[in-house]
């Protein structure tokens, strides 16, 4: 969830680390009393997200700013667009200018390339969802762009519910000395009944003893297209079924075609490209 605290708390350290102590060159460049209009322009088709951040910025730089956004989060757009305008001191402005493009960038690009994936699938009732691998905070900022695209969310942290991988039962079944049926069935007797449970498996022979213990999902790792169908098949509804593993805008319609519940993919958040957005500033006079 993209909060207003969380917006106020990761923006203002932005703007903190990039201009510490002012913008020198703004503060000898610009006088004091300019002000200034700017327009948030596209320069290449995307799905924007991250209006709010990009308001931010500015707002948090100075106060006196005004900006007005032209599209919502989840809208989709063409080169040439003006996104949004910014209008008041003009060195607030360019001061909080790179900081403002570096977030509604990188949330365009990943709302962008996510909206390519849902529409690969389209046809299909397979869920696109993301991962852990976020950039270190900015998790709530790039899973609200996954949104934004149309994808889906994954557990957002680790307190979010029991995700079982190879490393995790491999300890766990040589500490207990229980086979990983009745090892993930104690976890689940531990287990409040409003958390999810959900077990990695990385060869078809291991979907039996993980489905005997009653998992909410299971996650077909690396799979192969037919290994996939064959797990579909064997899972038969009585789990959701995630496949992970080599999933790219050229492979994932295929994926989904083999009938999976969810396919969840590392690339939306950290394989991204910012989208080229630029801040197109006209000083108004002094």
């Amino acid at each position: 969830m993209l909060t207003r605290q969380t917006i106020h708390d990761v923006v203002g350290a932005a703007l903190a680390e990039d201009a510490p102590w002012g913008d020198v060159t703004s503060e000898l460049l610009i006088p004091e009393t300019a002000s200034a209009t700017a327009r948030l322009s596209a320069r290449e088709p995307g799905t924007f997200s991250g209006g709010a951040v990009f308001t931010a910025a500015m707002t948090l730089t100075d106060p006196a700013i005004r900006v007005e956004l032209l599209v919502a989060d989840g809208d989709v757009f063409e080169a040439g667009d003006t996104l949004a305008t910014v209008s008041g001191p003009a060195r607030s402005v360019l001061q909080g200018e790179r900081v403002a493009l570096n977030f509604v960038q990188r949330m365009s690009g990943i709302a962008t390339l996510t909206s390519a994936f849902v529409r690969e699938v389209a046809h299909t009732s397979a869920r696109i969802v993301d991962t852990r691998k976020t950039t270190p905070g900015l998790r709530a900022f790039e899973r609200h762009a996954v949104r934004s695209g149309g994808g889906h969310n994954h557990r957002y942290s680790l307190s979010d519910a029991v995700m079982a991988k190879d490393n995790h039962l491999a300890v766990l079944t040589a500490q207990t000395g229980l086979s990983v049926t009745d090892a993930l069935r104690a976890v689940r007797s531990r287990m409040s009944h409003t958390t999810h449970l959900e077990v990695e498996v990385d060869r078809i022979d291991q979907i039996e003893p993980v489905l005997a213990a009653g998992v909410d999902t299971i996650m077909l790792d690396n799979f192969t297209l037919d290994e996939l169908r064959a797990g579909v098949a064997i899972v038969g509804g009585r789990a959701i079924v995630e496949a992970s593993g080599n999933v790219s805008l050229s492979t994932v319609r295929e994926i989904a075609e083999t009938g999976v519940d969810v396919i969840s993919s590392g690339a939306l958040t950290h394989s991204v490209r910012s989208l080229d957005l630029g801040l197109d500033v006209v000083v108004d006079g002094p």
